[in-house]
């Protein structure tokens, strides 16, 4: 089927039944314009839900110990692997930021549930936490001045990382001209910048950058960094789960929303942000790093790329499989990890279901 015939399917996994074909809208809607305050009747409980598990996974800064990392680039990392390392650090000097303004500036204000905007004001504290992980990432990885003030800057300096964030800057100005989501045009506007967020920034440019960081564990590098991207790595799942839940939610209210259009439209987006993210994995192993290769790497960005196509109840795009084993032990490991950790290791206590199954 050529892929601008592509229609949604019926519904995401998962998802809520959509109305029959022609029925009337609901009321109260998702998208509908206005600013609905009580909790109670509560028509979203599944976002309350999300927002008490998003409360349970509490960590802080502060339980992070670099130390090992500094020996290990210092004396271990190749030139190479050093290399990776300080692209992927400033990526990360303003990637959760990014994504933060696009939380206050576009999402916040059209979902208008007050159980789902208790979700995103949590998301937005996971957002300046991980914001702050990588601050006090880069004040110990980078100690000169200069060359920090560089990472901080990347995004005007280094080509590969300046693709990435006009991608980005493009999908969140999209909606500039959005006050009210009162028409179906703009509501598919709304969509696209929640769906480009969600699956292509924090469900690929970012789970890229986990990639990369899992893989130096494998080789024994690196704990601090590895440690600190398992809490954000879980946090960032969570945010894509609960966004896909509100495109799922708006299926079900809007079902004629989801056309062949729509759908063609996300596939090319998806497909762009791969072509983007192999950029940066070419600055970034373009120096040589054993174990890892471009073609690897562009392999696995088409594999996570099908996997949120499907969640989206799109057809896959590339059929490729996952080429890094570190990362299906990653899923294992940190499963186990998770319902292990002690007090120590968290400020409130885990407990239900775990969000960490997500398809690498």
């Amino acid at each position: 089927m050529a892929l601008a015939e592509t229609p949604f399917l019926e519904a995401a996994p998962g998802a809520a039944p959509g109305a029959p074909p022609g029925a009337a809208p609901r009321r109260g809607r998702i998208l509908d314009p206005g600013f609905k305050l009580t909790l109670r009747p509560m028509r979203y409980p599944q976002f309350f839900d999300m927002y008490r598990d998003a409360i349970k996974n509490t960590w802080t800064v502060d339980e992070i110990d670099f130390s090992d990392d500094l020996v290990d680039l210092e004396r271990t990392l190749l030139p190479a692997e050093k290399h990776l390392v300080n692209r992927l650090v400033a990526f990360f000097a303003t990637g959760d930021s990014i994504v933060a303004n696009n939380l206050v500036l576009n999402l916040y204000r059209h979902i208008n549930a007050p159980e789902a905007r208790m979700y995103l004001s949590r998301q937005l504290y996971e957002e300046a936490l991980h914001v702050q992980f990588y601050l006090t990432l880069l004040d110990n990885y980078i100690p000169d001045l200069d060359e920090r003030e560089a990472a901080f800057a990347a995004i005007d300096t280094i080509p590969s990382i300046r693709q990435k964030a006009e991608f980005c800057f493009r999908w969140m100005s999209s909606m500039d001209d959005v006050d009210q989501c009162d028409t179906p045009a703009k509501r598919r506007q709304f969509l696209l910048n929640l769906i480009c967020f969600a699956t292509c920034i924090e469900g690929l440019f970012f789970f890229a950058a986990f990639a990369y960081v899992y893989f130096l564990r494998s080789k024994g590098l690196l704990n601090g960094l590895a440690a600190g991207t398992n809490w954000v790595f879980r946090d960032e799942s969570c945010h894509m789960n609960f966004a896909l839940e509100v495109v799922n939610t708006v299926r079900a209210e809007e079902p004629d929303l989801f056309d062949a259009e729509l759908g063609r439209q996300v596939a090319a987006m998806i497909g762009e942000a791969v072509d983007c993210e192999h950029q940066f994995a070419e600055d970034l192993l373009g120096q040589g790093v054993p174990g890892m290769s471009v073609a690897d790497t562009r392999r696995y960005l088409e594999f996570v790329a099908d996997q949120r196509l499907t969640q989206l109840g799109l057809p896959k795009q590339f059929g490729s499989k996952n080429p890094f084993s570190f990362m299906e032990l990653q899923d294992v490991q940190e499963l186990t990890n998770f319902f292990e950790r002690t007090v120590a290791s968290y400020q409130v206590g885990v407990e239900g279901d775990v969000a960490f199954d997500e398809d690498f």
